[in-house]
């Protein structure tokens, strides 16, 4: 039973959203044989100023 956390800053739509599940449950089932009613997908949403990358929050850099 594969479990894939997905964690990106907020913002996706709804239809993003279904289309990363789609995508992701896809290329288990391709790659790894996995069954699909098999596959977990967590959506992780997280605030841009809870998210930091190069030293930076992430709502700072375009600062």
């Amino acid at each position: 039973m594969p479990y894939i956390n997905v964690q990106f800053t907020k913002g996706a739509t709804k239809e993003a959203k279904r289309e990363i599940v789609k995508g992701v449950t896809d290329l288990m089932v391709e790659h790894l044989g996995k069954r699909p009613e098999h596959v977990h997908v967590v959506i992780q949403e997280v605030e841009f100023e809870d998210w930091g990358f190069a030293g930076k929050l992430v709502a700072e850099l375009s600062d």
